[in-house]
C-alpha cells in the first residue's frame, strides 16, 4: 500500500511546537528560525486541510485535532525512536563472527581472547577457525583474519601487522655447553622445518654460514606445531613475527640472533566494504590492531 505521509519536517516542527506550546522554543531545539517553524506548521496545516493550533494572546493552543494528531504522532516518533535505538545497540554488540587460519588463531588470537571479552563484553565473539578464506556472501562471518597479499578485491582491507622470518628457540638452548652462540650453532641441533627445507637454506645465507646443509630435523605442516616444538626444546625453527610474538613476549622463546628475512606476505583484517563501518566490527578491528602495535612496541624492546 503506498503510503501517503506529510513532510517529515513539518511533523518534527509541529511535534516541537506542541510539546513546547512555542515556534519559538520548538525553533530553538531544532537549530531553525522561528518563522521556519511557523511555515512548516502552516505547510502540514494546509495538507492535512485542518487547523492545528490556535494562535492566542498568551502563546499556542493545540486544538482538538492539533491534540488527537500530537498523540499518534508521538506513537510513531517514540517507535521510530525505540527501533533505531535497538538496531544501533545489535550493530554494537550481538554475536560477532570472526573467521581465521588455525595457525593464527591458536597462537596469536585464543590468548588474548581474554582481553577483549573484559573490555567488550557486550559481544558475542565467535571464532572459526579454517584453511579456507570464507565467501563473505554465502557464510555468516563478519570480520575474518588471512594471511596473503592483500588483494583480495570488493573487500575492506587493513593491514594487521608486517613480518619478517627469523630463528627462535626455546632459551635452554642458550644455555650449557652446546649452546648457540653465533649463527653456525644451529647446526648442532634439529632444525625444525615448515613444509620444505627451503627457508632455512636461505636464512643460513642471510647469517653468513656457508656450505650447510639444513636437510637434517623434523618436516611439519602447520606453523603452530612448528613453533610449540621449539618451545619444547625439540629444536630451532624459523618463525614469522605475528605467531611467534606470544612465545617471545613470554618468555618461552628466545630469538638467538638479528638475522631476519624479510616476507611479503602478512596478516589482513578483512570483511565486507558495506560492513566496515559497524560499531562492533570496527570495535573489534581497532582491537586487533592495537594488540599488533602492543605487540610490535614490546618485541622492539626485548631487541633493544
Amino acid at each position: 500500500m503506498l503510503r501517503r505521509l506529510p513532510p517529515l519536517n513539518a511533523l518534527k516542527a509541529f511535534e516541537a511546537a506542541a510539546r513546547h506550546e512555542s515556534f519559538t522554543r520548538a525553533a530553538e531545539e531544532l537549530c531553525v528560525t522561528q518563522g521556519a517553524v511557523s511555515h512548516q506548521v502552516k505547510a502540514l496545516e494546509a495538507t492535512l486541510g485542518l487547523k492545528l493550533f490556535n494562535r492566542e494572546r498568551q502563546g499556542l493552543v493545540l486544538t482538538e485535532a492539533g491534540r488527537e494528531y500530537l498523540a499518534v504522532l508521538r506513537d510513531a516518533l517514540d517507535r521510530i525512536a525505540l527501533g533505531t535505538a535497538r538496531l544501533v545497540e545489535r550493530q554494537s554488540s550481538g554475536a560477532l563472527t570472526v573467521s581465521t587460519s588455525p595457525d593464527f588463531a591458536a597462537k596469536w588470537l585464543v590468548n588474548r581472547l581474554g582481553h577483549f571479552a573484559e573490555a567488550h563484553p557486550e559481544i558475542d565473539l565467535r571464532v572459526s577457525a579454517t584453511l579456507h578464506h570464507v565467501d563473505f556472501a554465502r557464510e555468516e562471518v563478519d570480520l575474518a583474519v588471512r594471511h596473503g597479499d592483500g588483494a583480495w578485491a570488493g573487500l575492506d582491507v587493513v593491514r594487521l601487522c608486517s613480518e619478517q622470518l627469523f630463528a627462535v628457540c626455546s632459551p635452554k638452548l642458550l644455555a650449557g655447553r652446546r649452546r648457540i652462540k653465533d649463527p653456525s650453532d644451529v647446526l648442532r641441533f634439529p632444525l625444525l622445518h615448515l613444509d620444505d627445507r627451503t627457508d632455512w637454506t636461505k636464512w643460513l645465507e642471510a647469517a653468513g654460514v656457508v656450505d650447510a646443509n639444513p636437510s637434517h630435523g623434523p618436516v611439519l605442516n602447520r606453523a603452530s606445531m612448528v613453533i610449540d616444538a621449539a618451545v619444547d626444546g625439540q629444536g630451532v625453527a624459523l618463525a614469522r613475527t605475528t605467531l611467534a610474538a606470544w612465545d617471545l613476549i613470554n618468555g618461552r622463546l628466545v630469538r638467538p640472533f638479528a638475522v631476519s628475512l624479510r616476507l611479503a606476505k602478512s596478516y589482513w583484517i578483512v570483511c565486507p566494504k558495506a560492513a566496515a563501518s559497524l560499531p562492533k566490527i570496527r570495535t573489534f578491528r581497532d582491537w586487533l590492531l592495537a594488540e599488533a602495535a602492543e605487540d610490535a612496541r614490546r618485541l622492539k624492546a626485548l631487541r633493544a
